[in-house]
């Protein structure tokens, strides 16, 4: 059995752009669907796709191991770039989809079976127009708790906001007292027993986020994610130790090494690894027996496209320090028509039962793909006040 094509399939998606990847095989019928999604970054990951093609094309699919090997280590420069992770990963999804399906079995069954009898999901809340925290914070701390009402009607039972603003290296208490007072209208909105996690999408400095993170203790988050820059890693571990709520960081880490080091620091206590960044299950699984053997928490990042949630899924069924997926269920609303998936969802509560097809237990329609052609996504661009840039 031979690899005889990798083919890319981009699908703009409201926010973003899906970058599906199908190896194809020898064997008549037989394929396998990865996803390489990168915001901002869609026509890089194509390219680095095709470069890849060129080393893995005429091989045997099943040498996943040796394959993952070739594209990692050859062509020179090792594959930390985010682009060229991405690609691998997307690559070493496909390939996983198709191992499953020559064994007839789901993903998480060749990875020693099911752990658990669902994977809890929660959903981001979204809205919370960061220029508005200055200007009405009143307003804007009534719309984080309707969010979080809806978010509990649609039937989840804890969800995420980015509820911090974007701030300069040290600011005074005006951004403090308004995130507080948004998550407070979250907690008051919704009660105890409703886990909420706060996205600082690592805008703050280390000792701007020690601050948050001190502000939004009290209100009994579930993790508090990315309060600086993950680069900072020091950062990371001061604000770890110096309040209750456990740090969340990891989805922009794409090499083992240094999640060995945020690990070793205790920089972190949940994990937030993306599949489709940090190589694919075949990393992603070495990441998790690293993470198991610091006890920490995996929570993947998830805002991508249908097969990254069927991936991440699929992980969660064999990973026994999984503790909950981020899903996107809203985001278009054709979303449907373009996927056919293998796990079920319960409404009540939002949590996902085991898939039962082989692979990933996904096929994808590229009649509707194709419906939704590439568009360049929207430039960010964040200032600060005094026209300084930002994060976004």
């Amino acid at each position: 059995m031979k690899i005889t094509a990798i083919q890319v399939h981009v699908c703009h998606a409201r926010m973003r752009n899906w970058v599906f990847v199908k190896v194809l095989t020898s064997e008549p019928g037989l394929w396998g669907w990865g996803e390489g999604t990168l915001e901002w970054h869609t026509r890089g990951v194509v390219g680095s796709v095709e470069d890849l093609a060129d080393l893995i094309v005429g091989e045997d699919p099943r040498r996943i191991e040796h394959l993952w090997q070739m594209m990692h280590r050859q062509h020179f420069w090792h594959g930390h770039g985010v682009v060229r992770a991405t690609a691998i990963s997307a690559i070493d999804i496909a390939l996983w989809d198709i191992a499953g399906k020559i064994a007839n079995q789901p993903c998480h069954q060749l990875w020693g079976g099911a752990v658990r009898d669902y994977v809890r999901t929660y959903c981001h809340l979204g809205g919370g127009r960061m220029e508005d925290f200055y200007e009405t914070p009143v307003d804007n701390a009534k719309r984080f708790g309707d969010l979080a009402l809806a978010a509990v009607a649609d039937g989840f039972t804890a969800f995420k906001s980015m509820a911090v603003p974007s701030t300069m290296p040290l600011e005074g208490q005006q951004p403090i007292r308004a995130a507080e007072a948004c998550v407070r209208a979250m907690r008051e909105a919704v009660g105890p027993d409703i886990d909420i996690m706060v996205d600082c999408h690592a805008r703050p400095s280390p000792a701007m986020g020690l601050q948050f993170g001190k502000a939004l203790d009290p209100y009994g988050l579930y993790f508090f994610e990315e309060p600086c820059w993950p680069e900072s890693v020091e950062g990371l571990a001061m604000i770890n130790a110096a309040i209750t709520t456990p740090v969340a960081t990891g989805e922009r880490v794409t090499r083992l090494s240094d999640f060995r080091d945020l690990f070793a620091r205790r920089a972190c206590d949940v994990c937030q690894l993306d599949l489709t960044h940090c190589g694919g299950f075949t990393e992603g699984r070495r990441v998790a027996a690293l993470a198991e053997a610091y006890r920490i928490a995996l929570a993947p990042h998830n805002p991508q496209g249908p097969v990254s949630t069927a991936a991440s899924l699929e992980f969660g069924f064999s990973q026994p320090s999984y503790i909950i997926c981020e899903t996107v269920h809203a985001d278009v609303p054709w979303r449907s028509d373009v996927v056919t998936e293998g796990f079920t969802v319960e409404r009540k509560g939002r949590i996902v039962r085991a898939n039962t097809k082989p692979g990933l237990g996904i096929e994808l329609n590229e009649a509707e793909i194709k419906k939704h052609p590439f568009q360049p996504e929207t430039v960010q661009r964040v200032f600060h006040r005094d026209g300084s840039v930002g994060d976004w």
